[in-house]
C-alpha cells in the first residue's frame, strides 16, 4: 500500500504521519543522522557499508548482480529487525515505511511486513518527498505566526527568561535549543549540533505546534547559530518582528555568562581554540590578554572584557540595521534566578496587557 505524499502542506503532511503506530526509516544509519521524519526510528535495511557496496557494484559490474546482492542484505537484516524490535507488535499494528525516495528498499522491507500480516504503508516519494515539504514551508511560503522578538545584549538571560515564560504558559521558540548552541562565539555546547536539514526538520515540527494565532516570542538571533543558518521564512518574520527588550548592566551580564560558561572554563584548551577565532576581528593583542584570563580561571573578568570589547560593539552594529520597533523595555540590576522569574513575570504582564 502507498501512502500519498501530496499534501498541500506540511502540516497536513505532518498530521497524517502522526496517524500510524510507527513511522519506520530503512534508509542507513548515515542517511538516518543526518535528518528522518519526526518520531522516526531507524531500521536500516542496508547498512552504510552495504549500501556503498552494492551502489558499487551497481555502476561498476552490474544493476542485476547487485540487486541479487542488495536483495540478500534486505532480507537477512529485514529479518534481524523482526527478531529484535517486531515480535510483539499485535495483528492491528500499522506502520509507515520508508526510504530516500520510496523505492525499492521501503518496498521490500514493508511486502515482509505485509505477508506477516501488519497494516503496512510506504510512504511514496520516501523522504525526499518530506524533505519537499520542509523546504516549501521554510523557504518558499510566507510563515502565518504573530512573532515578538525577547532582546538583550550578550549576557541578558534571554534563554533562561524565555524558559520562565514557557513555563507561564507563553507561546515560545527556543532557536538555540533546537540548534544546541548558544548563539555567541562561544556558544559550543558538550553535544554536537544537528545537520541543516535536522535542524530545519525539528523548526518546522516545533513551528507545526505552534498556534499561529497566538503571540510567538522567540529569541533575538543572528541570521546563523553556531554553524547552522536560519531558514529564510523565518528569518523574514523575524526582522520584521517587534522586540521586548531586556537592559542589564555589564557587571550582571559577565556574572550571568561567567556561571553559563562554567563549563568551558573547566576545558581551558578548548575555551583558548574559542577565542582564537576573534583574532581576525579584534586583534591578537586582545585575544592574548583574553586567553591569559581564561588560563587564570578569572572567568567574570574575561566575560566582561568580552562584552564590552566585542558583543556590545557588535550589537550596536547589528541594531543600525534592525526593523523592529522597541514594544517596552523591562531593566534588572542583576540576573539571579528570583530576578529572572520577575522579569518573566513583567514581560507576562505587558503581553496580557498589549499583545491580545
Amino acid at each position: 500500500m502507498k501512502q500519498r505524499s501530496d499534501h498541500p502542506d506540511l502540516a497536513a503532511f505532518l498530521t497524517e504521519v502522526s496517524g500510524f503506530d510507527a513511522v519506520i526509516d530503512v534508509r542507513s544509519p548515515a542517511e538516518f543522522a543526518e535528518d528522518h521524519l519526526p518520531g522516526a526510528v531507524n531500521m536500516p535495511v542496508l547498512s552504510d557499508a552495504e549500501r556503498a557496496r552494492v551502489g558499487t557494484i551497481y555502476t561498476q559490474e552490474s544493476p542485476f548482480v547487485a540487486r541479487k546482492i542488495g536483495a540478500a542484505l534486505v532480507t537477512r537484516n529485514a529479518a534481524a529487525h523482526i527478531e529484535a524490535s517486531l515480535m510483539e507488535m499485535g495483528g492491528g499494528w500499522r506502520p509507515l515505511v520508508y526510504c530516500w525516495r520510496g523505492g525499492q528498499r521501503s518496498g521490500s522491507f514493508a511486502t515482509i511486513l505485509q505477508q506477516i500480516g501488519w497494516r503496512v504503508a510506504v510512504l511514496e516519494g520516501g523522504y525526499r518527498a518530506y524533505r519537499r515539504q520542509v523546504v516549501a514551508a521554510l523557504y518558499d511560503r510566507p510563515l502565518p505566526h504573530r512573532v515578538i522578538r525577547l532582546d538583550g545584549n550578550t549576557g541578558s538571560a534571554k534563554t533562561a527568561i524565555l524558559t520562565e515564560l514557557g513555563a507561564r504558559g507563553v507561546q515560545v521558540l527556543d532557536l538555540e535549543g533546537l540548534a544546541a548552541h548558544r548563539g555567541s562565539i562561544l556558544g559550543e555546547t558538550e553535544a554536537p549540533q544537528p545537520s541543516q536539514k535536522g535542524f530545519e526538520s525539528a523548526l518546522a515540527q516545533a513551528l507545526h505546534g505552534l498556534n499561529p494565532s497566538k503571540v510567538t516570542i522567540i529569541e533575538a538571533e543572528s541570521s546563523r547559530i553556531g554553524n547552522l543558518r536560519v531558514p529564510p521564512a523565518l528569518w523574514a518574520v523575524m526582522c520584521d518582528a517587534p522586540r521586548l527588550v531586556l537592559s542589564v548592566p555589564v557587571a550582571a551580564r559577565a556574572a550571568y555568562l561567567a556561571e553559563s560558561y562554567a563549563d568551558l572554563g573547566m576545558d581551558v584548551a578548548r575555551l583558548e581554540q574559542r577565542l582564537d577565532h576573534l583574532r581576525g576581528l579584534v586583534g591578537h593583542k586582545l585575544v592574548d590578554q583574553w586567553v591569559d584570563l581564561a588560563r587564570e580561571g578569572d572567568l567574570r573578568a574575561l566575560s566582561e572584557a568580552l562584552i564590552v570589547r566585542h558583543y556590545d560593539p557588535a550589537y550596536a552594529r547589528a541594531r543600525k540595521a534592525d526593523r523592529g520597533a522597541v514594544l517596552a523595555r523591562f531593566e534588572a540590576v542583576d540576573l539571579k534566578a528570583e530576578t529572572r522569574k520577575r522579569l518573566a513575570d513583567q514581560i507576562v504582564a505587558w503581553l496580557v496587557s498589549n499583545a491580545g
